[in-house]
C-alpha cells in the first residue's frame, strides 16, 4: 500500500476514533494533512475551534501565523506534514490530559510518523515537547535538536504563543529561519 493510502487509512480511523473522551465533544477529528513524503513533520497540540469545525489542522488565526512561519522557512503546506499530538479538540480548549495524549499518540501519531519518515520533526509548544520528548519545561529544550527514537526533533514555540507574545514571536521566527539548514544537515 502506498504512503498516501496508509495515511488516508489512518485518517479514516482518526475520524471514527472513540478511544478517549475527547471524541464525545468534538465536531470533527483532525487527523493532520500534508505530503506523505515530507522531509519535515510538524506537531502541535490539539485542534482549536476552527480546526474542529473544518477537520483540517492549523486553519484559524494560528493557521495564518503558521503559514507565515512556513514562508520564513521557505516551505509550503504542500511540502510538509502537519498534525497535533491530539486529533480532537479538548472542551473549552483546555490542555489535553496526559492519558488523552498517550492514547492518541500510540493509536495514530506514531504510525503517521513511521509512514512519513521525515528527516526532521518540529515540535511546536509544550504539549508536543512533553509528549514526544518527556520534558516538563519547554524552555529546557527550546531551539534545540534532540535525537529521540531514531528521529531528529527540533523544539519551538506553538504559533498561538508566537502571535500573543512579541518576544516569543521573534524567537519563533528565528527558529523557523533555521529550518532549511537543519533539513540539509
Amino acid at each position: 500500500m502506498s504512503r498516501e493510502a496508509e495515511l488516508e487509512r489512518i485518517a479514516r480511523q482518526v475520524r471514527r476514533c472513540t478511544r478517549c473522551g475527547l471524541s464525545e465533544s468534538r465536531t470533527h477529528a483532525v487527523p493532520g494533512a500534508g505530503n506523505a513524503r515530507a522531509a519535515v513533520f510538524f506537531i502541535g497540540e490539539a485542534p482549536g475551534e476552527t480546526e474542529d469545525e473544518t477537520g483540517r489542522p492549523f486553519m484559524g488565526r494560528s493557521g495564518r501565523e503558521f503559514d507565515e512561519l512556513l514562508a520564513i522557512a521557505g516551505l509550503r503546506r504542500e511540502d510538509i506534514f502537519v498534525t497535533g499530538v491530539n486529533k480532537c479538540r479538548p472542551p473549552r480548549n483546555r490542555r489535553p490530559r496526559r492519558d488523552e495524549m498517550h492514547v492518541c499518540r500510540r493509536a495514530h501519531l506514531d504510525r503517521q510518523l513511521e509512514i512519513v519518515s521525515p528527516r526532521l520533526v518540529v515540535l511546536m509548544g509544550g504539549v508536543a515537547a512533553e509528549e514526544m520528548l518527556g520534558v516538563k519545561r519547554l524552555r529546557d529544550v527550546l531551539g534545540r535538536v534532540i535525537q529521540r527514537d531514531r528521529r531528529r526533533c527540533f523544539v519551538t514555540y506553538h504559533p498561538a504563543a508566537s502571535m500573543r507574545f512579541p518576544a516569543t514571536g521573534r524567537a519563533t521566527r528565528r527558529h523557523f529561519r533555521r529550518l532549511p539548514r537543519l533539513l540539509s544537515e
